[in-house]
């Protein structure tokens, strides 16, 4: 089963592609998407749709694994961060590709084994995980890796 795992932003939209096999995951794929930073909001938000469409078509995923809503101190900062998921959510939709939804407290669990785990605990051991040579970059992508390998651990039989 190929997942694909999104952690979604407007200005840095990480993406994560891996192969789920019970006890060897194995990375496919990952980076962000970049809008420029002095696009219009309108075109961040195509920008990041076409490129989730353009990662959809290149590796046909099985399933979306998407950070879900949380709460954020700042209105337009939350807003912002949504309408940037839906970008992700509308892509899986026009696709026919299921999609679930994960608090990043429990991608960091599934993969740390702590929901309060920092940064630079869940890049090490994705990259322990998925027998990376180097620490996944940008953090974003980390991210996004572990938002699919949560999703990897939710599914039946699966010991990654």
């Amino acid at each position: 089963m190929i997942i694909l795992g999104i952690d979604p932003g407007t200005r840095v939209t990480g993406y994560g592609i891996i192969k789920h096999h019970p006890h060897k995951p194995k990375a496919v794929d990952f980076g962000c998407i970049r809008p420029p930073v002095k696009a219009s909001s309108s075109k961040r938000y195509l920008i990041i749709f076409e490129g989730i469409e353009a990662l959809i078509a290149l590796h046909k995923p099985e399933a979306l694994a998407v950070e879900g809503q949380f709460m954020h101190k700042n209105a337009m900062s939350a807003l912002k961060l949504g309408m940037a998921r839906a970008m992700a959510i509308l892509a899986a939709e026009r696709a026919g590709i299921p999609i679930f939804e994960y608090a990043p407290k429990k991608a960091k669990k599934a993969v740390v084994g702590n929901g309060s785990a920092s940064k630079e605990q869940v890049q090490r051991m994705i990259q322990m995980m998925l027998n990376l040579e180097e620490l996944p970059t940008p953090e974003d992508a980390s991210d996004a890796l572990a938002l699919a390998l949560c999703h990897a651990h939710s599914l039946p039989c699966a010991h990654v």
